[in-house]
């Protein structure tokens, strides 16, 4: 995986070979292809490591019960905006193979995983709130983080300003998820440092 990781970050998904990997890595294709039959399924692995990675460690910060709900979602956010800038360039790589598996089971799965763990996080924040509105708020939360993590990691950014995107877009979330159960969350300011 290794190999294929510096493959694809050479040449890109569009030059991305198993020969190319097998030859990276020091072994023949016939032995590289005892364990990936075709090029989509390597990539498709670096991607599901990836999400794995990712989903991990949201899952420990979201689930961690000592710490208040909105505290949690700061650093969540401010640890996936990290890993989104330290990772940009594998994943601009790995976009481009998208259309290969974005419809595969295993896809669906992840995104499903992610909706379940979105819900579970905001029946604790959101109390009050029934099953379709913690769906809609895990929805709006996933998509945005998503779309805006890609943005702003792609776009050379400093990790102080992407840090302060991060502290930003949390700040409104927790105010948004603040509303929606009838409280108020105060902003917390980006550090100096």
């Amino acid at each position: 995986m290794e190999a294929a990781t510096r493959v694809l970050m050479r040449e890109g998904a569009r030059r991305f070979t198993t020969a190319r990997v097998a030859d990276e890595a020091g072994i023949s294709i016939g032995s590289l292809y005892q364990y990936f039959p075709n090029k989509e399924s390597i990539l498709f692995k670096l991607q599901t490591d990836e999400w794995t990675q990712t989903s991990n460690f949201l899952n420990d910060i979201l689930s961690d019960a000592n710490t208040p709900p909105f505290d949690r979602l700061r650093q969540a956010l401010r640890l996936f905006f990290k890993s989104e800038c330290e990772e940009a360039q594998l994943r601009v790589a790995l976009a481009d193979a998208a259309p290969l598996y974005r419809h595969a089971p295993e896809s669906l799965k992840h995104r499903s995983a992610g909706q379940t763990q979105g819900v579970a996080f905001l029946a604790e924040a959101l109390p009050r709130a029934d099953r379709a509105q913690r769906e809609f708020c895990a929805d709006l939360l996933i998509t945005t983080m998503s779309a805006v993590g890609k943005a702003v990691s792609e776009q050379g950014r400093s990790l102080h300003n992407v840090d302060a995107f991060a502290i930003a877009l949390g700040d409104m979330f927790c105010g948004y998820l603040a509303s929606c159960a009838g409280t108020t969350a105060k902003p917390k300011r980006p550090s100096s440092h």
